[in-house]
């Protein structure tokens, strides 16, 4: 076997393990990134990328075929800047390759040997397919494959109400499919504000989509017909294709972990601390694999801290460490969902709800897009109470643009603001973030009729993902 010693070896490249690897690079270790495919994950190639170029272009009104089109140019163009030759200028090594850890500072890499005085683990996660009966055989679409279609199915089934199934099932029926989504929880996105569930629930029937909550899929069977889905309670559902977006599992298999002293959690993810080690000394997990939370951005934060605490002398004493309490998570559908922190039912008896309907906002109303609102919540800080309307714990924005807005309140979050700034800062008009501030006023005085109230526990809590 051939020998090759790195500071830093990282094994993955996607979002996360990029993001490592350059910053290890960038601190001047010898670098190297493992990977089986291509640099760029799946994000690049068959998630954030291509799922929200097909959104935007069916929101345009383009055709399948231009839209796909568009949906590969598109992924070319952003994996050109992470690809081997990119990477290399950058001063990272590429090793392309299947991976096992023969110990903790010890890669195989088909028949090649590595070592490292530290190891940065991002393997990500696939796609998972449930168990049910005769799904498996008729080879369901997951986002690994749904780019790859070559014609626009008529009739196309989504298994799981959550960000992706939702986002897919809205682009595919602007784009001219007929679309059921089937949720097996009793709402649409159970990870939000009930609130939110209701708005997209209504966006998605005013694109023609059948929505069928509360009721899990039983079994698949295969007619002249199509691919006919049943439900236990007897709902019946024929398709020409069935798109699987129930959750993730991660990529744990045959890495050698156990051998390493690399320990699983109950899900089978890698266990991690809250600055990222492992059980296995010098060996940090990052991303989809540790289960914290499935975002590239929040896997890009996991890599950068990962690296930092590797390799800098100063994190021996204090390490970085990962807090997704201010990282926003955003569902792209139309209209978007956005939040950042804690919802209502799981912030405690003593915090104070703000809410602000759209209509009551004058950018909505000149855009006659006003089925939204903003939901802010705030609590009492330490020895002040509300004063100056305590500190922010998180938000809801539903609306066209959700996503821009919500980081005015992942901002106040991370710099502890009191609420009351974001109330004082002066908001072009008419803007749809002059909402956060109509919302934050709500603290102090009513804003249209509307003032802050106690937070509710029954206002609907999130289920386990």
């Amino acid at each position: 076997m051939t020998d090759h010693h790195y500071d830093l070896l990282v094994l993955g490249a996607g979002a996360a393990g990029l993001t490592a690897a350059r910053e290890g690079a960038r601190r001047g270790a010898r670098t190297a990134l493992v990977e089986a495919a291509e640099p760029g994950g799946d994000c690049t190639f068959t998630g954030c990328v291509p799922s929200k170029t097909l959104l935007d272009a069916a929101e345009h009104g383009e055709g399948f075929e231009d839209a796909m089109a568009r949906v590969h140019e598109t992924v070319a163009l952003i994996a050109a800047t992470e690809d081997r030759t990119t990477l290399e200028a950058e001063g990272i090594d590429i090793v392309h390759g299947w991976a096992t850890l023969r110990s903790p500072t010890e890669l195989d890499v088909d028949g090649t040997r590595l070592t490292a005085d530290r190891l940065v683990l991002a393997t990500g996660a696939r796609p998972a397919v449930p168990p049910i009966p005769g799904l498996r055989d008729i080879e369901p679409r997951t986002s690994e494959t749904l780019f790859a279609l070559d014609a626009l199915p008529r009739r196309l089934a989504v298994l799981g109400g959550g960000a992706i199934g939702a986002e897919m099932g809205q682009a595919f029926a602007r784009l001219g499919s007929e679309v059921t989504i089937l949720e097996g929880e009793d709402r649409l996105l159970p990870r939000e504000e009930p609130e939110a569930s209701a708005v997209i629930t209504a966006a998605l029937a005013a694109d023609g989509i059948s929505v069928i909550t509360g009721d899990p899929l039983a079994e698949v069977r295969t007619t002249l017909a199509g691919h006919l889905l049943c439900t236990r309670n007897g709902q019946q559902i024929l398709a020409d294709e069935v798109l699987v977006a129930v959750g993730r599992r991660p990529n744990t298999d045959g890495l050698g972990l156990e051998e390493a002293g690399i320990a699983l959690d109950e899900r089978g993810h890698i266990r991690t601390r809250s600055d990222l080690r492992t059980t296995a000394k010098g060996v940090w997990a990052i991303g989809d694999v540790t289960g914290r939370m499935p975002f590239t951005h929040a896997g890009a934060r996991m890599g950068w801290i990962a690296a930092r605490n590797a390799l800098s002398t100063s994190a021996r004493l204090v390490p970085a460490r990962f807090d997704p309490a201010a990282i926003p998570a955003v569902t792209y559908t139309s209209p978007e969902v956005a939040h950042v922190g804690t919802i209502e039912a799981e912030a405690g008896p003593t915090a104070r709800v703000a809410h602000l309907p759209f209509a009551l906002v004058d950018r909505a109303r000149t855009s006659g897009r006003t089925e939204g609102f903003v939901k802010l919540i705030a609590g009492p800080r330490r020895g002040l109470g509300n004063l100056a309307g305590g500190r922010v714990l998180g938000a809801t924005i539903v609306g066209p643009r959700a996503g821009e807005m919500i980081h005015e309140i992942a901002l106040a979050m991370q710099t502890g603001m009191f609420t009351g700034r974001l109330a004082q800062t002066v908001h072009a008009y008419p803007t749809w973030s002059m909402a956060v501030q109509q919302a934050a006023g709500q603290f102090f005085f009513p804003v249209d009729g509307l003032a802050a109230r106690p937070a509710r526990a029954d206002a609907g809590a999130r289920t386990p993902s």
